[in-house]
């Protein structure tokens, strides 16, 4: 684990929509670089398929562990 610098305006940002999402501000600031770093890595899908794609790795993974 390290430690990222971050703008304040941006703190406060993450700060506000983690309220909003009941994340800690830690986590919204990973969802955002998640989210981020997978539109970089697939540009032609929009947010809502990134989304979407996400919720389908995680149900894949839960069936896996289920199964197992």
């Amino acid at each position: 684990m390290g430690i990222v610098k971050i703008d304040e305006a941006l703190h406060e940002d993450a700060r506000r929509a983690s309220t909003v999402m009941c994340r800690s501000i830690n986590a919204q600031a990973e969802y955002w670089m998640k989210i981020g770093m997978l539109a970089e890595a697939h540009p032609t899908l929009s947010f809502n398929q990134i989304v979407a794609m996400q919720l389908g790795a995680a149900q894949g993974s839960a069936t896996e562990l289920a199964a197992a």
